[in-house]
């Protein structure tokens, strides 16, 4: 049985969550022409289903065709790409290089709306990360995704030498390269006149990373970022909330020892239009990583949370 949730204002009260976000209707355009602005190169995807992975992968013209295997989600086909941005294309992972990242386009149902996706430690790469962000592009949206820690992501169970690996990506290093990548998400959709609009989500490490990158986004009304989804951000600031210059939902498991449910509740406080959607029962990473039948079903819940809380935000 899902575990109840604060439920954020926007909610109808009395309705059933996901079955009102899931009916709001999603913006539709023209599909996206990107701009050959990095190198591309095709790349296989995995769909997460009810706890199982589907390889639904299908090679196209040199890129990566995803075939959508669910009859009522809004898109068809999503497009996969990799690519370098800024640097000199080399990836040999230095400083001075350019960042890799993967980008997801609906193809079908674009909306012309980006989003930079910052992922946990496990990296750009990781199959959960890459899922997440397939479902997210099958509602529209065009998602990148940053290789945030240059081809070293964590890769064990434990905890084990993790402080000495987290020190080695300088924290300097790593909003330099969300920088950039937020700049090119400026020069391919807002600048080029595609979206007026621009959307930021993060998990674990990426959702603290997520709170720091709106806090120098330049203050309300001036900044790249329109909307924020912060899933159970790690090492979160709430001393920044008052300078986030977007509105952020913030999702958490009020059971998760790396996302104080109290950090939370501050930055919700504090930052302008932030709203808190608190699950009982829940740990780390059940939006994207459920390790449960419960947590599926909460899982599923955040989702049409992020899907709705976009919407308003970017496309209405």
């Amino acid at each position: 049985m899902a575990a109840a949730v604060t439920a954020p204002p926007y909610a109808a009260a009395g309705a059933p969550r996901r079955r009102l976000l899931a009916a709001r209707p999603l913006g539709r355009g023209a599909a996206l022409a990107l701009a050959p602005a990095a190198r591309t190169s095709s790349s296989s995807v995995t769909r997460h289903r009810r706890g199982s992975w589907e390889d639904v992968a299908r090679r196209c013209g040199g890129r990566t065709e995803v075939a959508s295997v669910d009859d009522d989600e809004a898109c068809e086909l999503v497009s996969g790409a990799d690519l370098v941005i800024g640097g000199d294309g080399d990836d040999g992972g230095g400083e001075g290089d350019g960042v890799r990242a993967y980008l997801l386009k609906a193809v079908k149902n674009n909306n012309g709306t980006g989003v930079l996706l910052l992922s946990d430690v496990f990296g750009f790469e990781d199959s959960a990360t890459r899922d997440f962000a397939y479902r997210v592009a099958c509602h529209g949206y065009n998602v990148l995704v940053p290789d945030l820690f240059r081809g070293s992501p964590w890769k064990k169970a434990e905890k084990d030498g993790f402080d000495a690996w987290l020190a080695g990506h300088a924290p300097e290093r790593v909003s330099g390269d969300i920088d950039g990548c937020t700049s090119w998400l400026v020069d391919e959709f807002t600048a080029a006149g595609v979206s007026r609009k621009l959307g930021i989500i993060g998990f674990c490490y990426g959702g603290g990373r997520l709170v720091e990158t709106l806090a120098r986004d330049g203050g309300a009304g001036a900044g790249a970022y329109s909307a924020g989804v912060c899933f159970y951000g790690s090492r979160m600031d709430a001393s920044l909330a008052p300078r986030l210059a977007a509105p952020v939902l913030f999702v958490c498991g009020d059971g998760d020892p790396l996302c104080g449910v109290e950090t939370v509740r501050a930055l919700e406080a504090r930052a302008r239009g932030a709203r808190a959607a608190v699950y009982a029962g829940r740990g780390h990473g059940f939006a994207h990583r459920p390790q449960s039948l419960e947590d599926d079903g909460d899982a599923e819940d955040a989702f049409a949370l992020m899907r709705g809380w976009l919407h308003d935000h970017l496309l209405a």
